[in-house]
């Protein structure tokens, strides 16, 4: 593994690479293969070893986006991610040795933009953060760039800003792409398969990312969650955006009483770990 630099000084190449990833996991063989396979990417990595020093290296250097372990001496992922979240938004890709749902799904309720589980291909890793920054980074096109509204909702992408009757809303990177992709596609049905694809970049995954960040941006967005109005979810299909703010109730979120994540494929390719 590469000698890292002491905390608070970045390597001489950490702001002229690819992109600064700051990995945070307390097993040394993985943080080693995680960070060699992203140097060998083009990435500028700094790593982390437990909670409190990953957040002292995540104010020093502002990385682009962060690997995060889930199960870390001192102070677990979750909380972590909730004081980064203070400082500054960032994407966060978490790990997971969990094999239980509900820490995956609590990841991603904690603001998580993706989530990978142990043992995973580093390969597969790499090509998560780079989905993920791509999206952060995505340059919004021209026929594009012009605030979205309907519903009481009003979204500029050029600034990344949303509003819910005036008042300003705090999405992350994914909810925000989410949120976008709907209104551009009012009254249009959408699986799963299709939001990850056209949102996420991804074409294969666990789809109960999706399933999610849907529930997270709910929260966000609608006046009563459990009865959503604005995103339905269409039986057998996914889910639908509907701008009609004098609809009647949607009924209760469907998507609380069970609907599972569908399991997918692990891309081939490099070890796993």
């Amino acid at each position: 593994m590469e000698n890292t630099p002491p905390a608070g000084h970045p390597a001489p190449e950490f702001r002229e690479a690819r992109g600064r990833v700051l990995v945070v996991d307390d097993d040394p063989t993985v943080a080693e293969v995680v960070v060699g396979y992203l140097r060998r990417a083009g990435y500028a990595v700094e790593q982390a070893g437990d909670g409190p020093a990953a957040l002292g290296r995540f104010a020093a250097l502002r990385p682009d986006l962060v690997v995060l372990d889930l199960m870390l001496p001192a102070m677990d992922g979750f909380e972590v991610c909730r004081r980064m979240r203070e400082q500054g938004p960032v994407p966060v890709i978490m790990l997971t040795a969990r094999g239980d749902e509900e820490d995956r799904i609590l990841g991603l309720e904690t603001g998580a933009d993706d989530y990978v589980t142990k043992p995973f291909s580093p390969r597969e890793l790499v090509l998560r953060v780079d989905s993920v920054l791509r999206r952060a980074r995505a340059a919004v096109p021209a026929h594009e760039a012009g605030p979205l509204s309907g519903g009481g909702l009003r979204l500029d992408p050029a600034a990344r800003q949303v509003f819910r009757d005036g008042r300003g809303l705090s999405l992350t990177v994914r909810e925000f792409d989410l949120l976008a992709f709907l209104l551009r596609n009012p009254g249009k049905a959408f699986g799963r398969e299709e939001l990850m694809r056209e949102v996420w970049g991804w074409d294969f995954g666990d789809l109960s990312t999706v399933t999610v960040h849907i529930r997270r941006l709910r929260g966000k967005v609608e006046t009563d969650p459990a009865s959503p109005r604005l995103i339905r979810t269409v039986w057998g299909v996914g889910y639908r955006l509907d701008l009609d703010a004098g609809a009647s109730g949607g009924g209760a979120d469907p998507d609380r009483s069970g609907a599972g994540p569908a399991a997918a494929p692990t891309p081939p390719g490099g070890r796993s770990l």
